[in-house]
Formats: C-alpha cells, sequence, structure tokens
C-alpha cells in the first residue's frame, strides 16, 4: 500500500508544529544547556546520556529529576504500548474502516505522536520547566490535527494513557513531582477539541 500524498498545507504546519519551546528558560539555564535541549529537539530525539550528563555539569541544582527522564526515555515504546491499549480499549472500532485512526497510516502517525509527546514531556522533566511547550507551535499541530482530521479525543485519551504509564515506572515519591509535566501537555490539548 503506498503512502497518502500530503498536501503542502500539511507539509507547511507540520513543520511550524514544533510544540517545544525553551524561550523561557535563560534565567534558569546557561546558553549551553539550552543547546543541548534545541539539538536534540531539532532532531526530534531524546536526550542521550551524553546530553544528560553534561547538562548535570552546567545545570547542578536542576539534576534531580534526570534519572526519570532517562527510565522513561528508555521504556518509551513500553509506555507508547500501554497508551496505545487504552485507546484501543476505550475507541475498539478506532482503526476499522470509518474509525478515526483507519488506515493504518493513520494510526501509525497517533502511535509516532505518543512517542514524540512523551519525547516532548522528557525535555521539561530534564529541564525542571513544566512550561516547555510553545503557544505558537501548539496553534499549528491544532490546525495540522484539524486539517487532518485526527480524533482529538483518542489522543487526549493516549496522552492520559502516557502519563499513567509514566508514572507507574517513576518512584512514588516523585510521582507528584512528575505529573505536572503531563498535565501541561494534556490541557492544552483539551484545548484543541
Amino acid at each position: 500500500m503506498t503512502q497518502p500524498q500530503l498536501s503542502e498545507k500539511v507539509r507547511e504546519l507540520i513543520k511550524k508544529a514544533r510544540i517545544v519551546s525553551f524561550a523561557t528558560w535563560q534565567n534558569t539555564h546557561p546558553a549551553e544547556a539550552i543547546q543541548l535541549f534545541q539539538a536534540a529537539d531539532d532532531e526530534g530525539r531524546y536526550l542521550t546520556d551524553k546530553d544528560l550528563q553534561q547538562i548535570e555539569q552546567l545545570v547542578p541544582k536542576n539534576t534531580d529529576l534526570i534519572p526519570v527522564t532517562q527510565e522513561l526515555r528508555d521504556r518509551v515504546q513500553e509506555i507508547v504500548d500501554e497508551a496505545r491499549s487504552q485507546v484501543l480499549a476505550q475507541f475498539p472500532n478506532i482503526t476499522q474502516p470509518g474509525g478515526g485512526l483507519y488506515p493504518s497510516v493513520r494510526a501509525d502517525a497517533c502511535w509516532r505522536d505518543f512517542w514524540h509527546f512523551l519525547r516532548c514531556i522528557t525535555y521539561g522533566i530534564a529541564g525542571q520547566h513544566a512550561d516547555y511547550t510553545s503557544a505558537e507551535g501548539l496553534h499549528y499541530m491544532q490546525l495540522l490535527y484539524q486539517e487532518l482530521q485526527v480524533p482529538l479525543d483518542a489522543m487526549v485519551i493516549g496522552l492520559e494513557g502516557i502519563k499513567t504509564a509514566s508514572l507507574k515506572r517513576v518512584e512514588p515519591k516523585q510521582q507528584a513531582v512528575v505529573a505536572p509535566y503531563f498535565d501541561c501537555l494534556i490541557e492544552q490539548l483539551k484545548l484543541f477539541q
């Protein structure tokens, strides 16, 4: 099966739908640390152990959540799989003909978004900034989701599933500290509806 061609408008929206911003981090992070976060975001990847070690050296007072970041990164596939299971349990026909995630390329794009949502959340956690989102990037993501008719209710359930699955992998005493990083993005996505 061939991939459906994306319209020029959709390709433009994808480029602009960058949901992370480090603009407010200058007061807490030196430029070198922000560059590490920005490079990872530009490359669409999780922070590496080397990145995290450098961040620890550059911002030693903001490092107590680095192990959480590593744990979530290392278990991303399990976390996304659990979130996907929650979506499929709640919307059993969503990947069937007529469902919001049909054909399979739409479902694959959704699960890929889950992977990227957690990636963005881990930047906030590693930097200890719950204000890691970009209003402009989220605006373009909302337009993109509208254009592609993404089932927002399922995406919210999926993001809540990512939170639940992630918190299960975090020490109980840290769960209350880490939860707001997920809530930030969940609340933003709920505003899309």
